[in-house]
């Protein structure tokens, strides 16, 4: 063996050793795909999650906002409502301003009327001074009922006339002379008299018998015991005391209107209170002046005494002539017109 040859015998073959770069490049290469995928993970994640805070957000924003828009809507409604307050309010303001005002154009007129009163002359003082009279005396009338106040403002307007001597105011004297024996002619209901008449009614509506009643028995004293009688023993002796027992549970009258027998004992109040009611609208009526409703009035309630209530009784015909008394005296409630005087007195201001 040559000397070449022994340092190849003496030497074993070795392995290449790596560096740690290319170590390390390799390793990165190995975790590149696991890293990206960490990292896609990652930014997934953090994308949903500002994505679900974002949603959040916007869920609070809208529940901030349904809030605010119910409290702006309760808040609304209660201005609505006070604004409505505040248009009533003011409303019935202006309504009584407008009434002010008219109480005061009034005033204004009438203190103007005094005004040019004072400056005319002392016949059309005369004529100004009677109108007035004669027209608060119509009021007056009108109001109370009576015609006391008007005639004694058309004789006090006469002796006025009388004493002033005037012979433009002739026509005037003889249209008061016409009114005069117009309103003596008239014949007027005393309606004090009438009311206290009504007045009467009502209390008797309660006192009244149902034409269905059952009679009611006398107070007498208890009959002396019957003589005790042998016991019945035949058939006619039973019959007889069967028909005596029937007589005494079964009572025959006669109604004459077929709603009085069918009515029950609890509709007996409800027609009390409507008979009540016609009286009291006949009592209305007669202090407001509506003579045709009065006696409206008073002909259903005597219609309803008679189809409903027991007339053959004392107190039911009492009850029944005092009707009849005022639909009698229910005669004129209208006080009349002194139209002609008025007239005249129109004519003569006018002319003056």
């Amino acid at each position: 063996m040559s000397s070449e040859d022994e340092p190849h015998a003496g030497t074993t073959e070795v392995s290449p050793i790596r560096s740690p770069a290319e170590s390390s490049g390799k390793a990165a290469q190995s975790r590149g795909p696991w890293l990206i995928a960490v990292l896609l993970g990652a930014a997934g994640l953090a994308a949903v999650g500002l994505l679900w805070q974002k949603v959040s957000s916007m869920q609070e924003q809208l529940a901030q906002q349904s809030a605010r828009s119910l409290t702006l809507s309760s808040e609304a409604r209660a201005l609505a409502a006070q604004a409505q307050t505040l248009v009533q309010d003011a409303t019935a303001r202006v309504a009584l301003q407008e009434v002010r005002v008219a109480e005061l154009s009034l005033q204004r007129s009438q203190f103007d009327e005094l005004m040019r009163s004072l400056a005319r002359s002392r016949d059309d003082n005369l004529v100004v001074e009677i109108e007035a009279s004669l027209r608060l005396a119509q009021q007056q009338a009108q109001l109370t009922g009576s015609v006391s106040p008007l005639i004694t403002a058309l004789k006090n307007a006469e002796q006025r006339i009388t004493r002033a001597a005037q012979p433009s105011l002739a026509p005037l004297q003889r249209a008061i002379s016409r009114d005069l024996e117009k309103i003596k002619a008239v014949a007027l209901s005393d309606t004090p008299a009438v009311l206290l008449k009504i007045e009467d009614l009502i209390r008797r509506a309660d006192q009244l018998e149902l034409a269905n009643a059952v009679a009611k028995k006398p107070n007498l004293k208890k009959p002396a015991p019957a003589p005790t009688t042998a016991p019945p023993t035949g058939w006619s002796d039973w019959l007889q005391v069967v028909l005596r027992d029937i007589e005494g549970l079964v009572r025959v009258s006669r109604i004459e209107s077929p709603e009085a027998a069918l009515m029950s004992p609890d509709q007996g109040f409800f027609l009390r209170e409507n008979l009540k009611l016609k009286l009291l609208g006949a009592r209305m009526a007669l202090l407001s002046r509506q003579g045709d409703q009065a006696r409206t009035e008073i002909e259903l309630a005597q219609d309803m005494i008679r189809q409903y209530f027991e007339i053959g009784s004392d107190f039911g015909k009492g009850t029944l002539s005092l009707l009849k008394l005022v639909q009698s005296q229910l005669r004129e409630l209208e006080v009349p017109r002194i139209d002609a005087t008025l007239t005249v007195l129109a004519g003569a201001t006018a002319a003056r």
